[in-house]
């Protein structure tokens, strides 16, 4: 019964995951039926890295990069989704690693699942690398659709530590489009390899 208690206390944890909007989509004020979750995110950044490694057969283990992916957020139902303009990398790093210490300690597989967490944010093993890429990958990719289906006004948007940031506004003011801009402000900013690269820019050049 202990064992069934266990499990059905994760599952009601994670699925909190279903119910947590993205923060970047609310920051800018995405104006859809439904915007997506950070379950949704987890999901799509797993297919992604599904397209990535067989579209240009990456050496990696990529049942290990999905089971990374399943749990790179897994910190988030506790802390919630922070934005980097709202908390350093280093910040949302440590906050996350203790609540899933806290979180997981009577789970029996609680140390498969923190190395795997742990794992992921150290971003150095080839699947930790090539997760992290998918996983930014999706959300810039989830901004182009955003962007083409008219969900964004930059003239209806509050004041917030995203749209004042002085890189953003450089790239607004230089005529870039709202998913313009949030591809090329990440682009700056994560070491993405010459295939998501492509990835990338061709989105830019051609739209989803």
């Amino acid at each position: 019964m202990e064992r069934v208690k266990i499990v059905l206390e994760k599952y009601k944890y994670d699925i909190k995951l279903k119910d947590l909007p993205r923060t970047g989509w609310v920051t800018w004020n995405v104006q859809r039926r439904r915007r997506e979750s950070v379950a949704e995110h987890v999901y799509a950044a797993q297919m992604l890295a599904e397209a990535m490694y067989y579209a240009f057969s990456y050496d990696v283990d990529i049942y290990k990069v999905i089971f990374l992916l399943a749990n790179h957020e897994i910190g988030e139902p506790k802390i919630g989704d922070f934005q980097p303009f709202e908390i350093s990398r280093e910040e949302k790093e440590k906050l996350e690693h203790a609540a899933v210490h806290e979180l997981f300690q009577d789970f029996k597989q609680a140390k498969t699942i923190e190395d795997a967490f742990l794992e992921f944010d150290a971003g150095i093993t080839k699947e930790a690398i090539f997760a992290y890429q998918c996983d930014k990958l999706e959300c810039d990719l989830q901004a182009a659709i955003y962007d083409k289906e008219g969900c964004v006004d930059l003239n209806d948007l509050q004041v917030n530590s995203a749209t004042e940031n002085e890189r953003v506004q450089e790239l607004l003011n230089s005529g870039n489009s709202w998913s313009h801009m949030w591809i090329k402000y990440d682009i700056d900013r994560i070491p993405y390899d010459e295939n998501f690269l492509s990835v990338l820019n061709y989105a830019l050049e051609n739209g989803i």
